[in-house]
């Protein structure tokens, strides 16, 4: 199943197009963050990084889903209660599968993580990198007081209106609606008239 091919036409385009959003920059700057939060919780971990060149590198020592599960655990102790060491597949993607869980459980959107073939089978490997990025976020959120990455995650900026302002505003055009001053298209004709003969 991880050796499958890759396609021809629209799905070795995709494929293509999918590579090419691979930044090696943000790879090496993710894997950085994971060591500094590995050195911190599961130091026989962090060691196991190298510099990213391409996307191999940087899926194949997250692959099993064990350094991902010792990370959760580091940023939010006991978000995944069994890792598995097992070589079998379905037990790395279960591990995946855990981690997942564990960033939802944190409050990261379902849509700025990755699914697990994502990562196992290297179906897209620069949403892993955005997904790494998210938990990065929302770590800084969460009270996690170690190693930072990416910028500080937004807070919700609510506006409140009284009915004075809201009504305010129900006389006035808005700019996107546009506006003819008062032109129309009459006596205008554009290319051949109609012609109805009997």
């Amino acid at each position: 199943m991880a050796n499958r091919p890759k396609g021809y036409g629209m799905t070795a385009e995709l494929a293509n197009k999918t590579a090419a959003k691979f930044d090696t920059e943000l790879a090496n700057e993710a894997f950085e963050w994971i060591a500094a939060v590995l050195q911190t919780g599961s130091p026989e971990f962090a060691s196991s990084f190298g510099t990213v060149v391409t996307q191999k590198d940087f899926q194949e020592p997250l692959r099993d889903g064990v350094v991902l599960c010792h990370l959760i655990n580091v940023i939010s102790p006991g978000s995944v209660k069994k890792i598995n060491s097992s070589k079998m597949a379905f037990k790395q993607m279960e591990n995946i599968g855990n981690f997942l869980t564990g960033c939802e459980n944190l409050g990261i959107n379902k849509v700025d993580l990755f699914q697990t073939v994502d990562l196992y089978e290297s179906g897209n490997i620069p949403q892993v990198v955005n997904g790494i990025f998210a938990l990065g976020r929302k770590a800084q959120k969460t009270g996690y007081n170690g190693p930072r990455l990416g910028p500080e995650e937004a807070t919700q900026n609510k506006r409140e209106f009284t009915e004075e302002q809201l009504r305010a505003g129900e006389g006035v055009i808005g700019l996107q609606a546009g506006s003819n001053k008062g032109a129309s298209q009459a006596g205008q004709n554009f290319g051949k008239t109609r012609q109805i003969v009997d």
